[in-house]
């Protein structure tokens, strides 16, 4: 009697907590998305208003890479900046590889 008290136990303690482990590694992925996209802003951000303070007149017209001198670079997934000059319009953007962006935009005086 003991022994398939116990079994019903495991069982229901088994039926329990699948569901519940399941459900911390769907929460797990979107904190993991949600980090991404945080330290991509405050990257995409930091670099933008180093932009709109003069830096902006280093680069040429038009749209090309844009290195990124920062260590928490090193924790995004992988994808490219790219600043786009046309006119006073500027433009910051990263890129991941499967398809998620992050953009500043603006206008230098």
């Amino acid at each position: 009697m003991l022994t398939t008290d116990m079994v019903v136990a495991m069982s229901l303690l088994a039926v329990v907590m699948l569901p519940i482990s399941f459900s911390f590694f769907q929460d797990q992925r979107l904190l993991r998305a949600h980090y991404t996209r945080t330290v991509a802003m405050e990257i995409v951000d930091g670099e933008f208003e180093t932009l709109m303070a003069g830096e902006w007149k280093a680069h040429p017209e038009g749209a090309h890479r844009y290195f990124v001198e920062n260590e928490a670079a090193r924790n995004l997934p992988p994808g490219e900046f790219f600043l786009t000059r046309e006119g006073d319009r500027l433009q910051l953007e990263w890129r991941e590889k499967r398809g998620r962006t992050v953009v500043r935009e603006g206008r230098v005086k």
